[in-house]
């Protein structure tokens, strides 16, 4: 069998690894369970071949709960010093500014994802340092995206997964000095 046949993008490989690992960690995968599905999510080829890997496991309706959402039309969103940070936030800015500072902030989780929705808005989200950041789901129309911190994933430090549209927004992100 060739390896041609079918291609899963990393995104959603990760996607089910991470959540199995979640599954596991909150006690509700045994080590046997663990094992099998870490194995079947990185042998599979398909797309479909992740369904079993996480099936019971994303339940839509906790994920929704668990959205932290920040509206606003204009002004400016900002959040720094020690606040804590949920595990998925979602942030609607239609002119505003939006100024997210993690250097401070209290982050329990290894991973968090950030979906900006900004129309002509701009964001700077400062990270902690060492933590990394990757922007890929972004999309954008005219407006730009400047990372200044590292894409990779360092093992034992914050990554931050940053999806959403700017049609004429722009998003600079920057890593904290020590």
């Amino acid at each position: 069998m060739s390896h041609a046949m079918g291609h899963v993008p990393d995104r959603e490989r990760d996607r089910a690894v991470e959540l199995v690992q979640q599954a596991y960690a909150d006690g509700r995968l045994g080590p046997a369970e663990l094992e099998r599905r870490l194995e079947l999510a990185l042998t599979a080829t398909a797309s479909g071949e992740l369904e079993p890997v996480v099936a019971g496991l994303a339940d839509d309706e906790d994920e929704d709960d668990e959205v932290v959402r920040i509206a606003s039309t204009g002004g400016l969103i900002k959040r720094v010093g020690d606040w804590h940070v949920p595990r998925r936030l979602r942030i609607d800015s239609e002119y505003g500014r939006v100024k997210l500072d993690l250097s401070q902030a209290h982050i329990p989780y290894p991973r968090i994802d950030i979906e900006l929705r900004l129309a002509y808005g701009g964001a700077t989200i400062t990270l902690p340092a060492g933590a990394s950041a990757n922007a890929d789901g972004v999309r954008i129309g005219w407006g730009r995206v400047t990372s200044k911190a590292a894409g990779r994933r360092c093992p034992g430090r914050l990554h931050v997964q940053i999806a959403g549209d700017l049609p004429y927004g722009s998003i600079t992100i920057r890593t904290a000095r020590r």
